[in-house]
């Protein structure tokens, strides 16, 4: 087998566990909304996630402060949207104005939902030991929020330096012994 040496700041662009996720806040000013790829579940029931957000981003200290945000899953459409939300900051401009995305009320947190999201995840923050350390803020999902008429919608998955992979064909096994 042949190898070559992958540099250790790579590492990331292997191992990215699910798709690319646009995580809303809201302060006293106004609502902001980030694009992430960093996070995991943690627990089912109720859902707990890890989410890595940059002590350097806007949304860092927001969501330290107000302890709650909504995750919103974008398809595949918004892509070219997700990317542009990624690559500038909420503390100069409103990304939801700039980038025509519709605010929607949420029922259990003050940050906004995503209209144009296939899924919105209203979150409260439950455990901010791994924060200044890690960037690891912990929430529980507090109501989850779904577009019943987004059929098999398909979601990006970041792999790196603006490379995505898109959800492809769906493929059922056995989840069970017998």
């Amino acid at each position: 087998m042949k190898k070559r040496s992958l540099p250790l700041s790579q590492v990331y662009r292997l191992l990215e566990p699910g798709p690319v996720v646009m995580l809303t806040t809201q302060n006293s000013k106004k609502a902001n909304v980030m694009t992430m790829s960093w996070h995991m579940m943690i627990d089912f029931e109720p859902p707990i996630l890890g989410c890595v957000v940059s002590n350097r981003d806007y949304t860092f200290d927001i969501l330290k402060k107000t302890k709650e945000c909504v995750l919103s899953i974008p398809t595949v459409d918004l892509a070219p949207i997700v990317v542009k939300v990624g690559n500038c900051s909420g503390k100069k401009i409103d990304k939801f104005e700039k980038f025509n995305l519709t605010q929607v009320e949420s029922s259990c947190v003050a940050a906004p939902l995503i209209a144009e999201c296939y899924a919105n995840l209203e979150c409260k923050v439950v455990d901010t030991t791994m924060v200044n350390k890690y960037n690891i803020f912990i929430v529980e999902v507090l109501k989850a929020w779904v577009n019943p008429t987004m059929k098999n919608p398909k979601m990006i998955h970041h792999c790196g330096k603006g490379v995505f992979v898109v959800d492809g064909k769906r493929i059922k096994l056995p989840w069970h012994l017998k």
